[in-house]
């Protein structure tokens, strides 16, 4: 394969929709249903091959497997997806906030101190 084949953008796109359902199924450990009851709740949203399937990126299966392992432990899984979701949002606003700190602190660092 050479650089310029499109092949090689997806393998390293962790959004690219690689796996058919019961691949991803098989892979989490668990059933085509549970896959489905996450698209029910929303929590993850298949792209659909030319054919109507359902197909689940990387980054899905990640989602999938949390959902998965907070199921496993008791967790309702409209709850489970939630907590995600909450999750989620909390990471989304602690990389904001790294940024923002970034950026402040090479602001002060351009500030030169007034001479007395």
């Amino acid at each position: 394969m050479t650089s310029d084949n499109p092949l090689n953008d997806h393998l390293d796109d962790d959004d690219y929709p690689a796996y058919t359902m019961g691949r991803a199924a098989e892979m989490l450990g668990t059933t085509p249903a549970f896959l489905r009851a996450l698209g029910e709740a929303r929590l993850i949203t298949p792209l659909r091959s030319e054919g109507g399937h359902r197909r689940y990126s990387r980054y899905q299966l990640r989602i999938a497997a949390r959902a998965r392992e907070l199921v496993d432990k008791g967790t309702p899984i409209e709850a489970a997806c939630r907590i995600i979701i909450l999750e989620d949002q909390l990471e989304e606003a602690q990389r904001i906030n790294a940024a923002y700190r970034r950026a402040a602190g090479e602001s002060a660092d351009r500030v030169e101190p007034e001479s007395a």
